[in-house]
């Protein structure tokens, strides 16, 4: 399967946990908007320097996003990137 991870899978939307395994610049709004309220979504975020965040979807559908520790991972890059060998 090769996809663009910034999207999400919305197919099988809403879900009750996201973790994503590659960096992103920002949370990408589309993984928020998938995410069940009351739910988590774990994401390594930065270029270069990236912290892990930890995003919680509130019941009311606020976010509130904390940091938890320094990582580092690839990014996460489109489907065209990723067949072209990024």
């Amino acid at each position: 399967m090769a996809a663009d991870g910034r999207l999400g899978w919305p197919g099988f939307a809403l879900y009750d946990a996201i973790h994503v395994g590659a960096a992103a610049p920002e949370v990408p709004q589309a993984l928020i908007q998938q995410l069940k309220p009351g739910r988590r979504l774990v994401i390594p975020v930065g270029v270069g320097v990236q912290n892990l965040q930890v995003v919680d979807k509130k019941m009311d559908g606020s976010v509130t996003v904390r940091n938890e520790l320094a990582v580092p991972y690839i990014p996460l890059t489109s489907l065209k990137a990723q067949l072209n060998g990024y």
